[in-house]
């Protein structure tokens, strides 16, 4: 199949406006994506339902994936892809895996943290910092000073380890929603940073 079928095909099971959309804030970040990606993010258009709640998810998803903050972009994005792979979230495995072999310059070592970020080949910290973000997915009454003072023990400042945590939850959020509305992921992102 071509790309064209799979960019015509529904982005979510429920009925929203999408880029009909009337609020002024949400066209103008379609008009800015289009320019920069040439697509609207089919996670903005799953926003189009409650256009309100878009401002606010939006500008906290900013700060923690691109604002201030010791980890790298790089870094941010293999925490996405961890966590939405243990959640199973295709939007985001897809989005994100695209996003991190774009930020990483390597699109195999991209693949592979996204696919299985254990056989990667990864050093130390990054393993102990994703191990971190899967703990917090998979079992966060689990979590505990000790994973604290592991991460310390590593050189991890609390401020770093506070960032994982946030951007790990961030993550589980995100994808909760993206698979409980069925979004698609946009076809685009399958080609990016190849």
């Amino acid at each position: 199949m071509s790309i064209e079928h799979y960019k015509n095909e529904r982005i979510s099971w429920l009925e929203m406006p999408l880029e009909n959309v009337e609020d002024p804030g949400m066209q103008k970040l379609f008009s800015k994506a289009k320019e920069k990606l040439g697509f609207v993010p089919n996670v903005f258009l799953g926003y189009t339902i409650r256009p309100t709640h878009f401002t606010h998810w939006f500008n906290h998803f900013k700060e923690i994936t691109m604002g201030e903050g010791e980890l790298t972009l790089a870094e941010r994005e293999m925490i996405s892809v961890v966590v939405s792979n243990e959640n199973g979230c295709l939007y985001c495995l897809v989005s994100h895996g695209a996003d991190l072999r774009v930020k990483l310059g390597d699109p195999i070592l991209g693949d592979r943290i996204t696919l299985d970020y254990q056989r990667a080949g990864l050093d130390e910290e990054t393993m102990a910092m994703l191990d971190y973000a899967v703990k917090i997915t998979v079992n966060p009454v689990d979590c505990s000073e000790g994973d604290i003072e592991y991460l310390r023990a590593l050189g991890f400042s609390d401020t770093k380890i506070f960032d994982i945590a946030e951007t790990a939850a961030m993550y589980n959020f995100t994808n909760r929603l993206a698979s409980a509305t069925g979004m698609m992921p946009n076809a685009e992102y399958h080609a990016m940073g190849r």
